[in-house]
């Protein structure tokens, strides 16, 4: 297009005159003060022989004199031959693209699975938003979710992939009358500073309790889906008319974790989406010849789409122990190279493939009713395009073999490093390096744990029980007095208002009885209150221990890991790891 053709002079580019109205949310064309123009578009009239064309803008109402701009003259517009005609500025239609800037403020990235991945596009895709808003389909969340994710909190968003064989192409794949299961789940992580986030999979083969799940029936009448013991966790989607909010509930379940959204892809996604960035790189420690998923390619790095990405996603006899945990690990791979190729230059200044992208990831995602507009797709991409990938883990569940079956087909939660992995999740712990926040723990700790340490027998506390389940502050007072030797410890009853957080409150000259009780209970620093003293019932100058909802218990930990238990395997979105 003609660089003058939307009024450009003086080096101002097209692009940049088009303008977000706030109170719209749609791009308007501000042309510069230089240019006056009519605020009312002037009905086409086909031109006078011998007239030279009409200048691009507005034209001037009719029966209004144009106002003369002195040495300055608007050239008329050039388009290409046989082009069609640009529509006039203030209709409705294509916009320019404004210009990419880089960084952040280029496109939105997103962070997790597949699905995730699609909110890049649709965000980005600000053209046509009504367009991509027909696109996305949205199922209730049936009240399973925390009503939404929300900007200063962290973000918990499950992404599921369903092995439903919908699509062009798709029925040939496996078990072509599948109802479509929960054949790929991750749930997203990401935490309140955005300074990092945590990929977990969930194994479609882990043996669950699905819970029974108040479903939204397609007349709108509510239904109650019969919960299952001892299930395979991709039955929570599907199985029995179960919707995504019924996996929902059974991550609830399963980790303590409440998703906020939830988003739904199928194969196209993977196909469509790779396709549309033009391939993603990725690497294979020797060659693979799966004739199941159809995927053959020799060892070192090659670029796939299509088709073969979908193949590539599938495979798992010929990669690891040829289990589902071994092609969760290629999963992830992949996962990681399709986001490093959306964050990169090749795909962020390139309008083609962000339309290709917003187009694809619309048609191939569902949501939760939360999560039902590009609007709301948008509000959460900038969230999370705050992350680095470097920051972004992906991790698996930790599981063992399902020691109850002979032929090894299913696996159930490894019970000593599993629970720590979902702790840390719950208490927005990363499971990168993240030096900020190391530092800042760090900083805490050292100021109120470190130091001396009174004998137990000489600390003096009140207990009140502020939130934890009832009988829990007398329950304290026994172990403390029995098992710990703080004799000198009593129940005080029930707290004025119930808290989340278990806390210490203790004056200045109480740091070292304070200290003394941390390292008994397990208390984090956060939990150390420096304030001021209690009477106790002796009229003695006492400490007050409130335990708040997450209390667990007289006798457990309260300190979140700091890291991921040995052997627990993980890897981060920002590195190239090759398939074995």
């Amino acid at each position: 297009m003609d660089a003058q053709g939307r009024g450009r002079a003086d080096d101002i580019d097209p692009a940049d005159q088009w303008v977000l109205n706030p109170n719209t949310g749609e791009y308007e064309l501000r042309l510069p003060p230089s240019s006056p123009q009519s605020g009312v578009p002037s009905p086409r009239r086909p031109p006078a022989p011998d007239a030279a064309p009409p200048a691009r803008g507005r034209t001037q109402a009719p029966g209004r004199p144009r106002p003369e701009t002195p040495g300055r003259s608007v050239p008329p517009s050039r388009r290409r031959r046989g082009a069609p005609e640009e529509p006039l500025p203030g209709r409705r239609g294509r916009r320019p693209a404004k210009k990419a800037a880089k960084g952040k403020k280029a496109l939105l990235w997103t962070g997790g699975a597949m699905a995730f991945v699609l909110v890049a596009g649709a965000g980005a895709a600000y053209f046509y938003i009504e367009h991509l808003n027909d696109n996305i389909a949205s199922v209730s969340d049936d009240g399973a979710s925390t009503g939404g994710f929300q900007k200063d909190k962290a973000i918990n968003v499950l992404l599921i992939g369903t092995d439903k064989r919908t699509g062009k192409g798709n029925e040939n794949y496996g078990d072509s009358g599948s109802v479509g299961h929960a054949d790929t789940t991750i749930l997203l992580h990401v935490s309140k500073d955005r300074s990092n986030a945590t990929a977990l999979s969930i194994p479609r083969d882990l043996i669950v309790d699905v819970p029974d799940c108040p479903t939204t029936q397609e007349d709108g009448s509510q239904k109650i889906i019969p919960g299952t013991q001892q299930a395979r966790f991709n039955t929570s989607l599907g199985q029995d008319g179960r919707t995504p909010s019924c996996t929902m509930r059974t991550v609830t379940e399963l980790t303590g974790v409440k998703p906020d959204n939830f988003m739904v892809a199928d194969f196209n996604a993977v196909k469509t989406l790779t396709s549309a960035v033009g391939g993603v790189e990725v690497c294979l420690g020797k060659d693979i010849d799966d004739p199941d998923s159809h995927l053959k390619l020799s060892k070192g790095t090659h670029t796939i789409e299509g088709e073969q990405a979908l193949a590539f996603v599938r495979t798992r006899h010929a990669v690891g122990f040829g289990g589902d945990l071994s092609r969760i690990g290629l999963q992830q791979q992949f996962l990681s190279a399709l986001m490093r190729k959306l964050k990169s230059n090749d795909t962020l200044t390139s309008p083609s493939k962000m339309l290709d992208l917003a187009e694809a990831g619309t048609k191939a995602l569902t949501v939760d009713s939360q999560l039902d507009s590009i609007g709301k797709l948008k509000d959460l991409g900038l969230e999370l395009g705050k992350l680095d990938t470097k920051n972004l883990t992906f991790t698996t569940t930790p599981v063992i073999d399902n020691p109850t079956e002979k032929v090894k087909s299913t696996v159930v939660l490894n019970e000593s490093t599993a629970p720590q992995v979902f702790d840390m999740i719950k208490n927005d712990v990363s499971f990168t390096a993240v030096k900020e926040q190391k530092k800042k723990e760090a900083a805490a700790v050292a100021a109120r744990l470190k130091g001396t340490k009174a004998p137990a027998s000489e600390v003096r506390v009140r207990i009140l029980n502020g939130g934890a389940d009832p009988g829990s502050a007398q329950e304290t007072l026994s172990w403390l007095q029995v098992e710990e030797g703080v004799t000198k410890s009593e129940n005080a009853g029930n707290a004025p208002a119930e808290g989340a957080k278990t806390t210490l409150e203790y004056a200045p000259d109480q740091a070292d009885q304070a200290r003394r009780l941390a390292d008994i209970m397990g208390l984090p620093g956060s939990a150390m209150k420096p304030g001021e003293s209690v009477e106790n019932a002796q009229g003695v100058p006492a400490m007050t221990l409130t335990l708040g909802k997450d209390f667990k218990g007289a006798g457990t930990s309260l300190t979140a890991p700091s890291k991921a238990p040995e052997g627990v395997d993980k890897s981060t979105a920002d590195k190239v790891e090759c398939a074995e």
